[in-house]
This record gives C-alpha cells, sequence and structure tokens, in this order.
C-alpha cells in the first residue's frame, strides 16, 4: 500500500529542493504579478503569490498565471522547484504548464465532511448511468480542462495526488472531494512529457474526447488506473513506465459519457513498460520493492480495451511493450462497440497474474436501450513471449452464442507457463457468462492450459508454441463452436493419455506440422480429440 514513509520520502526528495528555493525566489522577484508582453513568454507561478512551500494553498496564485498567459494569446506557466500545495487547476487554450526539476504539484486534503472549498464540484452528466462516476465527471479534478485547444503540461517534475480519492465504481463523490489527477474532455492538440505521477487517485489521466493527444516519456506510480483514454481520436503513447498494482495501466475506452457513442481511432501504444508488482512509489524512486507474496493485491497493470466499449476501437497498435507481474492484453466490447483493425506486435511478457490474452465479445450493453452487440474481429497478434504465467486459465478467445469474434490471427508466439492442470479441471464447462463485466478470473478454471476458444469464426495460428513448467493433465488447445481454424508450425507439451486438442461443435479444420499432434483435416464434428 501507499504508505505515510514513502510519501514522506516522495514529498523531501521531489520537493525539498523546492524549500531553499522558495525563500531564493522570494528575494530575488518582486511580490506583484508580471505578466508577458508578447505571447509565447514565461508566466512564473511565484510572481503570482504561489509559496512553493508545500502548506501554503497555491491554488489561486496558479490559475492567475494561467489567467495571465491565456490573455496574453499563451504561453508557458512556470513552476520552479518546490511543493505547490493545490484544490482545482483550471487550464487554458495555448498555455504549458512546465514543472521544473524538483517542482512538484500536491493534491492538497479534501475538506472535512461539511466543510466548505475543495475541489471543484462535479458537473452534472444526463449519461452518467452508463459509466463510473469517475468517468462522467472531469471538473472535480486537480488539474482539468474543458474545450481547450493547444495545451500541455511537461517537464521532469511531479504530480502528486496526495489528497485525491480513489472511488469506488458507481459511487458519487461529494462536493469539494478530487479524484483524478489530469482530466481533460473534448479537447485538441495536447501534449504531456517527461513528468512524474505518484498517486494519481481514480486515474492519473483521464483524457475524453480529445483528438491530436500525445502522451510522452512518463512515469506513472498509481493507486488505481494510471492512463484512460476514452473516445479519442490520433492519441500517440510512447516511452511511458507504468506501476498500477490495483487497477488498469494503458487503457483505451469509448464510454457514453460525452452523451453520445464515439469510438477510439488510430492510436499508438509503443516502447512502454506495464506492471502491477511492485509497492507504490517504488518504481518513481527505482527500488523496485515487490509486494509480500500474501499480500491482497490485484497486480493489475496490463494494456486493455474497455471495459467502458460503447462506440468502438479501430485502426490501433501495440507494439514494443514490456510487461511485467500483472495481467496481459486485454480487448474486449461488451457495450456494443465495433473493435477491429488492431496490430499487436513485439511483447515480451513475465509473471503474469491471469491470461496471456483476452479477447472477448459480451452482452453487457452498458448503454441505451437497443444498442446491439458488438463485434471483435481482425485482429493480429505476433512476436509475443510470455514466461512464468499462471496456470489456473488459458489464453481466452470467446465471444457469445449467435455473436462470433471474427478474423483473428496468431504468429510467432512462445508461452511459458507454471502447469499443474488436473484431470478435475479438464472436465469443466466454462459458463458464458454474456452479461456480466468482462474478467478473465470471472469464467473460473479452464478445461485448457494453452488456449480457449470459444464462439469463433476465422482464427489462424502459425509458429505458436506452449510450454509448462509442470506436467498438466488438461488439453493444450479446447475449441468450442469455433470454424474456419488453421494451426501451422504449433507445439504444446504431450502428456501421456492426455489430448492435445479437444474440438466441440467445430467446422473447416485443419492442423499441418504440429507436434505432437499429426495432421489432420476436419470437415466437421461435434466432439472430438486429437
Amino acid at each position: 500500500m501507499f504508505t505515510n514513509n514513502t510519501a514522506r520520502r516522495y514529498f523531501l526528495k521531489m520537493g525539498g529542493a523546492g524549500f531553499a528555493g522558495a525563500a531564493v525566489g522570494a528575494s530575488a522577484r518582486p511580490a506583484v504579478a508580471r505578466i508577458a508582453s508578447a505571447p509565447g513568454g514565461d508566466f512564473d507561478v511565484r510572481s503570482f503569490g504561489a509559496k512553493s512551500d508545500g502548506k501554503t494553498l497555491d491554488t489561486p496564485a496558479i490559475n492567475k498565471a494561467i489567467e495571465a498567459a491565456a490573455a496574453a494569446g499563451g504561453g508557458v506557466v512556470r513552476f520552479p522547484a518546490g511543493s505547490y500545495l493545490c484544490y482545482s487547476i483550471h487550464l487554458k487554450s495555448h498555455v504549458t504548464l512546465y514543472l521544473d526539476p524538483g517542482a512538484t504539484i500536491v493534491a492538497a486534503d479534501a475538506p472535512a465532511s461539511g466543510a466548505s472549498g475543495g475541489y471543484d464540484p462535479p458537473e452534472p452528466n444526463a449519461w452518467d448511468k452508463f459509466q463510473d462516476f469517475g468517468h462522467s465527471h472531469w471538473h472535480n479534478s486537480l488539474i482539468w480542462g474543458e474545450d481547450l485547444e493547444n495545451i500541455s503540461i511537461e517537464g521532469q517534475g511531479l504530480i502528486w495526488g496526495k489528497g485525491l480519492s480513489r472511488g469506488e465504481r458507481d459511487a458519487i463523490l461529494a462536493a469539494g472531494i478530487g479524484n483524478k489527477s489530469i482530466s481533460l474532455k473534448n479537447c485538441h492538440n495536447v501534449t504531456f512529457r517527461d513528468l512524474s505521477i505518484l498517486h494519481g487517485g481514480h486515474f492519473a489521466i483521464l483524457a475524453t474526447g480529445v483528438d491530436n493527444l500525445t502522451i510522452d516519456n512518463l512515469k506513472i506510480d498509481t493507486n488505481r488506473d494510471a492512463i484512460d483514454v476514452d473516445c479519442c481520436r490520433n492519441v500517440r503513447i510512447s516511452n511511458c513506465s507504468v506501476n498500477s498494482p490495483w487497477d488498469d495501466g494503458i487503457c483505451l475506452k469509448d464510454s457514453y459519457g460525452l452523451g453520445f457513442a464515439r469510438s477510439t481511432d488510430h492510436v499508438t501504444i509503443t516502447n512502454c513498460y506495464v506492471t502491477g508488482g511492485y509497492e507504490e512509489g517504488t518504481m518513481l524512486d527505482a527500488t523496485y520493492k515487490p509486494f509480500a507474496p500474501d499480500a491482497k493485491v490485484p497486480r493489475n497493470g496490463r494494456i486493455k480495451f474497455g471495459t467502458e466499449s460503447n462506440g468502438g476501437f479501430r485502426n490501433i497498435t501495440v507494439s514494443n511493450c514490456v510487461i511485467e507481474n500483472c495481467r496481459g492484453i486485454a480487448l474486449e466490447s461488451v457495450d456494443g462497440a465495433l473493435l477491429e483493425d488492431v496490430a499487436i506486435t513485439n511483447i515480451t511478457m513475465r509473471d503474469i497474474v491471469d491470461v496471456p490474452f483476452f479477447l472477448r465479445l459480451g452482452r453487457r450493453m452498458r448503454g441505451p436501450e437497443g444498442t446491439p452487440v458488438g463485434e471483435l474481429r481482425r485482429v493480429l497478434i505476433s512476436d509475443v513471449v510470455a514466461s512464468n504465467c499462471a496456470s489456473r486459465q488459458a489464453t481466452i478467445i470467446a465471444g457469445i452464442p449467435g455473436h462470433y469474434i471474427q478474423d483473428v490471427r496468431l504468429s510467432n508466439i512462445l508461452v511459458l507457463h507454471q502447469g499443474g492442470g488436473t484431470k478435475e479441471d479438464a472436465a469443466i464447462q466454462p459458463p458464458e457468462l454474456e452479461n456480466v463485466y468482462p474478467d478473465p478470473n470471472r469464467f473460473g478454471p479452464l478445461p485448457a492450459h494453452g488456449f480457449y476458444l470459444r464462439h469463433v469464426r476465422g482464427i489462424e495460428m502459425r509458429d505458436v508454441e506452449i510450454r509448462s513448467v509442470r506436467p498438466d493433465a488438461r488439453p493444450g488447445f479446447v475449441l468450442d463452436d469455433v470454424s474456419g481454424v488453421e494451426l501451422i508450425h504449433v507445439k504444446m507439451p504431450h502428456t501421456p493419455e492426455v489430448p492435445s486438442l479437444v474440438l466441440k461443435n467445430v467446422k473447416d479444420f485443419s492442423i499441418t506440422q504440429s507436434k505432437p499432434v499429426a495432421d489432420a483435416q476436419v470437415e466437421s464434428a461435434e466432439d472430438k480429440t486429437l
């Protein structure tokens, strides 16, 4: 958990240099604000009255500096080294917030119950019943902006969400309580670069309806979601490091929070490190302290599309990413989204706590009545190595009856898992779970140790190998209601008296050059083992 010692260490390490700097700045700068005479000037928040002592509330001074920069046509609002205690900071168009090395924006504690002040109240949203409270409101944040253009937050400083709430699904937060570090709605031309975020609340970054978004070289060590990109277009997420043990690391969504279904399109996620395996704050200070083996931490981490999935996901690539000690990659359409044209390549995974990949088309339908079930199709996954994966489940690619995942290609994949599945596990018939929150763990133990495929049309696997550390009494593959299957050069362990593949209601199946299974062509099989 996030401890007082961790907070104190980071407060002193990242903000302590600012205490001396505050005294120097006070004597070197006039007390009155200096407004730049031309666009592009620097607006030092101390010149507007910020104390940067970690005790005085600096929000009014910072917002004055931002307003002055905007009034001048734009500019850089600069935070010299120091600690800036804040409630809601209001972004403006054509303004950059720049955090110098040693500068820390600290989220102040929320006022006592019944007291006034604090963070901006959550704005009304007639559509908030279709997604979590945190996804439905933007103003109750440490830093927020709406209907803006050409904005950025940059620099080598830290944003510490010390006083932010982590929220709890649909629970409504009272006015004065903040639950997000950075929150944007309906903006374009936005850049976040080189920052660190610690203990970010419900979301370290929530971007909804934000187009032309660049997130580069961030380090986020947080107590819930790190980066959520919702209903956005033309997004570049690169070179980021994320530790998010209690929720998702990098998450694409397309909620109904804007009042209509808007897809998340044209996204690249590349050169990122995602984990959920370290105590909060220890990735940022590079001590990487693992949780105790008996710690009750979900180790979520991971890269995920969904759960909110009303609008769609299209034209997305995930490449050159390292995933460690957390969940794998999840692609989910359960609220009517069209999820298509996705390429995932050059991925290394280690110590995966549930499944390497989870592709799910479901019927939760958290959205306006009458919305049809979505589609999940045209997904390529290649060049993946995953080691020391948990063995309770296998990679899951599952639609629902009458609604099929279509056109999936997997190639050059090696999965090493712990093994140990039993004959009893092999006899399990997993529930359909059409209408529930999509999560692989909800399916319980699976009857396959490599891949579990159900309600799929058109899937090809080439150069795929499954290995287990211990013998596993389950087949490597279970296919149920699947058609158009081609397995080429697929390898899996051979366990005596255990079939390698189980085919249930399978049509147009082919396997070649695969060990230990002989080449076979199956036109139709109701219940067959190979």
